[in-house]
């Protein structure tokens, strides 16, 4: 791997202020050429902020910025983009309404004009192959429309495409949270041919084994500030976990009780599509996980089993109230109007209502009951809900379906973005309620999570080919169901 002297990028002593909240505290930042930089630290450390500077969207208080050696002091996004830094954001910048060329235009100005559609088209198509073979998009295709795992590899893509402007330096802030394992492995393949050509790379990452394995070099932040940089090789699991400021580096289940599954409690869920051979069985106290490759019908059944709580589904049951942590949190999750307390009492309206009106103290008490349950990092549960990192929006989420009555929580990939640290925290805020006699049927993409669920149904095509009890559940047994169980 060969890696340049030259910095390409630097930031010094920058800092950023939102209110009386310091995001970053005086940053030192560079990066140099040929070199792909690991970014970490727990939801709301400051990395989101710090390169979005980097890419032009936000502007510093204090510090200075520099492109190839010379002072940026108009620094805009028109301005990296000119320079050749790219960003991949981690909530979706792509117009809905608009289909996958169109996209590429509005990202590329040189692409008006006669023509400019059919070179959109083609250039789009042409990185797509290129970075995702086999991924199943067409040009024309509406980016509403797509499943999310498709629309990131379109936002990807449209960053590495080359038009007018040149390509130095590529932002990636969690671009494989909404990719299966086989997609993310292609990016960040890409990565390492991009890095061996010149190109350099900031990958922010919760998923540290894609740090660890990717990057030439981490940098570690904690509350706005940066407190570690360092060779890759120098870190490990649990010095990143330490460094940020995180508990125990273990990832699996702890103490769960895996002698007796549950067989004699009542069910709570039960599902079978037209085509299965297989039916799905959540019982009570029982975390049930879905697993297989992205867009195989596992969101699709966690809606239809949602929906059944309101209206009658064709071979779906339930037998109590409900709750949806969803993964794309800015589409299905939160109201981006409304407060943090707000976004989260929505779910319990009934239980906050003092005759025929909302209490507000009781809608206060829940919110600040949850912030401190499961770590909500603001000042105040009544700012705006936008005002919170990534992260802790979804944090705000799982508030909203925990604090509620559903007995059954559904969770569609919901930990996209979520630190190590909070997520080892939500691991046994769930295993708590289960032990509660909560059912939770939890849908990801990270094989890892998997060691919290009793059991495990693997998702191809549409249909159910495999059931895994936690005893026989490994990282092998799930892919080869991924790929082979509709011939089993």
């Amino acid at each position: 791997m060969a890696h340049g002297d030259r910095t390409i990028a630097q930031l010094d002593g920058v800092e950023r202020h939102f209110g009386a909240v310091q995001a970053l505290g005086g940053v030192n930042f560079e990066v140099r050429s040929g070199e792909c930089v690991g970014l970490v630290g727990h939801n709301g450390a400051g990395k989101s902020t710090l390169m979005n500077i980097l890419a032009g969207i936000g502007t510093p208080d204090a510090g200075l910025i520099r492109i190839n050696g010379a002072v940026e002091p108009g620094y805009s996004i028109q301005r990296a983009r000119a320079l050749g830094v790219r960003c991949v954001f981690q909530e979706l910048s792509l117009c809905p309404n608009l289909n996958v060329a169109e996209n590429t235009r509005v990202s590329h100005p040189s692409l008006s004009g006669r023509g400019g559609a059919r070179t959109a088209a083609d250039l789009i198509m042409a990185k797509l192959d290129e970075i995702f073979p086999g991924h199943g998009i067409a040009p024309g295709d509406i980016v509403a429309d797509l499943s999310i795992t498709k629309r990131q590899m379109v936002e990807v893509a449209r960053a590495f495409t080359v038009t007018s402007d040149p390509l130095l330096l590529v932002i990636l802030d969690e671009p494989t949270s909404s990719l299966d394992a086989q997609t993310a492995e292609q990016l960040l393949s890409h990565v390492r041919r991009g890095v061996a050509t010149g190109t350099s790379f900031v990958l922010i990452s919760h998923l540290l084994g894609e740090i660890l394995n990717t990057c030439d070099r981490v940098v570690v932040m904690r509350d706005g500030m940066v407190v570690a940089d360092d060779r890759s090789e120098s870190f490990d699991r649990g010095r990143l976990i330490a460094t940020m400021g995180g508990g125990h580096p273990q990832t699996q289940a702890e103490g769960t009780d895996t002698a007796d599954p549950g067989a004699h409690r009542p069910v709570m869920v039960r599902a079978q599509g037209a085509q299965s051979q297989i039916e799905l069985v959540a019982r009570q106290g029982e975390i049930v996980g879905l697993a297989g490759l992205a867009g195989h019908g596992q969101t699709k059944l966690l809606i239809e089993v949602f929906e059944a709580g309101a209206a009658s589904q064709a071979g779906i049951s339930v037998a109590a109230p409900m709750a949806l942590v969803p993964g794309d949190r800015q589409t299905d999750g939160i109201f981006p109007l409304w407060s943090i307390a707000r976004n989260i009492s929505i779910r319990s309206l009934a239980r906050m209502r003092r005759g025929p009106f909302l209490a507000s103290d009781l809608e206060q008490e829940l919110a600040a009951t949850w912030q401190e349950r499961i770590g909500i990092r603001t000042p105040d549960m009544d700012n705006n809900i936008l005002s919170l990192s990534g992260g802790n929006q979804q944090k705000a989420l799982f508030a909203r379906a925990l604090g509620s009555d559903a007995r059954i929580i559904l969770m569609d990939d919901p930990m996209r973005g979520v630190d190590v640290g909070t997520k080892l925290d939500v691991y046994d805020l769930i295993r708590t309620e289960a032990r509660r006699g909560r059912t939770f049927l939890w849908y990801t993409t990270e094989t890892e999570e998997l060691n919290n669920c009793d059991r495990v149904y693997v998702f191809r095509n549409g249909q159910i080919v495999s059931e895994l009890a936690r005893g026989e559940l490994t990282e092998e047994k799930v892919i080869h169901s991924s790929f082979e169980g509709a011939e089993n």
